[in-house]
C-alpha cells in the first residue's frame, strides 16, 4: 500500500503566506499576495523613489526575521513576484489605483531602471518638460482618484469622491448605474477587519446579465472527450501517463481557441493582441478551467488513471523543490476552489478577467484590454454580490485565486516534464482522499 507525505492543511493552516518574505498574508496588495509589512515597505519605496544598495551579491535571502537586512533585495524580490508600482495612489492615501488584478510582467531591464533610479528620474524630467498645468497628472484622474473605500459614508465630504467613481464605474460597464451599485467596495480595500454593509435585498442589471450569460454560452461545457478509462489490474507506465497529460493538455487548449472566437468582445480586438494573450495566457485558463468546471473529470476519471502508477525510487528521489511547491500550492487552491464552488457564470467571467490582462508585452491594444477587464471585473462582482448576498467576502476570494493561478502556471514552466506524471499523481490523489473524508 503506497502511502504519500504531502498532506492537506487543515483551516488553521490555511494562513495564506506573503510571497515575498512568507511572513502571514493579509490580502491581495499592489498585484500579489503579501503581508502588512511588505506592502507597507514597497508603497514607501516607490512613493518616495528610494534608491538602495545591497552589500552582498543581490541574493539576500527573504524571510520574516531577515527581511529588513537588505532593502535592495526586498525590493527586488517585490517587482519579481509582481508587485504593480502603477497601482500605488499618487496622493499617499490608503488604497490601490486598482490598475491589476494580478502580478505584472515587467522584464530584467525595467526592473533594472527601477532598482537603480533611472526610472525616477525619467519621471521627473518629464514632469519638469510638461508641467502640471493641466492637472493631468495620474494623481488628479477622476478614474484613478476619486475611489471611495469600503468603509466610507455618503457624508457630504465624500460626496465628490463618490461621484467620480460612479463616473469612472460607468465608463467601464457602459451604461447608467443603479442606486444599488453605490455602496460596492474594491478589492483592493478589503481587510479582515473592513467594515461591511449588511446585505440588501437588489437585482442584477439587465446588461450585466446579458454579457454574462454571452460569456457562458461561449464555454464549451461538456464533458472533456480524451478517453480516461483504464481496466482493472493494467499498470500505467510514466511514458503513458505522460502521453495521456499531453492529450488532455491538446484538448483543452483546442477549447481554449474555439472559446476565443465566441467571446461577445472578439470583434473589438486584433488577431495579433489575441494571439498575444493566448501564448501568455493558455496554462493559466486550462488551469482554471481544471480546478472548476472540468474537475470532476480531473480529479476523478484522471486520478483513477495516475492510482494505477506506480514512479520509481529514481523519480521519487530527483522530484524537484519547484514540483513540490506547485503541489503544496494546487492542493491549497483546489480545496479553495472546492469551498467555494465556483459557478459556472463567475469561472466565465473570472477567465475572461484573466485573459485580459493588460500587462503582457507585445499588446498594441492594451488600453482597450483595460476597459475590457474592468468591465468584467465589475459585472463579475455585480454578479456575486447578487447571487451570493450572505457571502460579503466571496468575491475578493475569487479575485485572489486569480494572482495564485498565474503564479503557479508559471512555476510549472520550471518543472522538468518528466516529472509532471508524479506531481499530478500526488496532487489527484491527496485531493480526492481527503475530500473523500468530508
Amino acid at each position: 500500500m503506497e502511502t504519500w507525505e504531502v498532506s492537506v492543511p487543515d483551516d488553521r493552516a490555511e494562513q495564506r503566506t506573503c510571497l515575498i518574505c512568507g511572513d502571514r498574508a493579509t490580502g491581495l496588495h499592489y498585484g500579489i499576495i503579501s503581508c502588512e509589512g511588505c506592502k507597507g515597505f514597497f508603497k514607501r519605496s516607490i512613493c518616495n523613489k528610494r534608491v538602495y544598495r545591497c552589500s552582498r551579491d543581490k541574493n539576500c535571502v527573504m524571510s520574516r526575521k531577515q527581511r529588513n537586512r537588505c532593502q535592495y533585495c526586498r525590493l527586488l524580490k517585490c517587482l519579481q513576484m509582481g508587485m504593480n508600482r502603477k497601482a500605488i495612489r499618487e496622493d499617499g492615501m490608503p488604497g490601490g489605483r486598482n490598475k491589476s488584478i494580478g502580478p505584472v510582467q515587467i522584464s530584467e531591464e525595467e526592473i533594472e531602471r527601477i532598482m537603480s533610479g533611472q526610472e525616477f528620474e525619467e519621471e521627473a524630467n518629464h514632469w519638469s518638460n510638461h508641467g502640471d498645468s493641466d492637472h493631468s497628472s495620474p494623481g488628479n484622474r477622476a478614474s484613478e482618484s476619486n475611489q471611495p473605500s469600503p468603509g466610507s459614508t455618503l457624508s457630504s465630504s465624500r460626496s465628490v469622491e463618490l461621484n467620480g467613481f460612479m463616473a469612472f464605474r460607468e465608463q467601464y460597464m457602459g451604461m447608467s448605474v443603479p442606486p444599488h451599485y453605490q455602496y460596492i467596495p474594491h478589492l483592493f480595500s478589503y481587510s479582515s477587519h473592513s467594515p461591511l454593509l449588511p446585505p440588501q435585498a437588489r437585482s442584477l442589471d439587465p446588461q450585466s446579465y446579458s454579457l454574462i450569460h454571452q460569456l457562458v454560452s461561449a464555454e464549451d461545457l461538456e464533458p472533456l472527450g480524451t478517453p480516461m478509462l483504464i481496466e482493472d489490474g493494467y499498470a500505467v507506465t510514466q511514458a503513458e501517463l505522460f502521453a495521456l497529460l499531453c492529450r488532455l493538455a491538446d484538448e483543452l487548449l483546442f477549447r481554449q481557441i474555439a472559446w476565443i472566437k465566441k467571446l461577445p468582445f472578439f470583434c473589438e480586438l486584433s488577431i495579433k493582441d489575441y494571439t498575444c494573450l493566448l501564448s501568455s495566457t493558455w496554462q493559466e485558463l486550462i488551469l482554471l478551467s481544471s480546478l472548476t468546471v472540468y474537475s470532476k473529470q480531473i480529479f476523478g476519471e484522471l486520478a483513477d488513471v495516475t492510482a494505477k502508477y506506480s514512479p520509481s525510487d529514481e523519480e521519487l528521489h530527483r522530484f524537484s523543490d519547484e514540483g513540490m511547491e506547485v503541489i503544496e500550492r494546487l492542493i491549497y487552491l483546489y480545496h479553495k476552489f472546492h469551498q467555494l464552488k465556483v459557478s459556472n457564470e463567475e469561472y466565465a467571467c473570472m477567465k475572461a478577467i484573466n485573459f485580459l490582462n493588460q500587462d503582457i508585452r507585445g499588446l498594441t491594444s492594451a488600453s482597450q484590454l483595460e476597459q475590457l477587464n474592468k468591465r468584467y471585473w465589475y459585472i463579475c462582482q455585480d454578479f456575486t454580490e447578487y447571487k451570493y448576498t450572505h457571502q460579503p467576502n466571496r468575491f475578493p476570494d475569487l479575485m485572489m485565486c486569480l494572482p495564485e493561478i498565474r503564479y503557479i502556471a508559471g512555476k510549472m514552466v520550471s518543472v522538468p516534464l518528466e516529472q509532471l506524471p508524479l506531481l499530478f499523481k500526488v496532487v489527484l490523489h491527496s485531493c480526492k482522499t481527503s475530500v473523500g473524508k468530508e
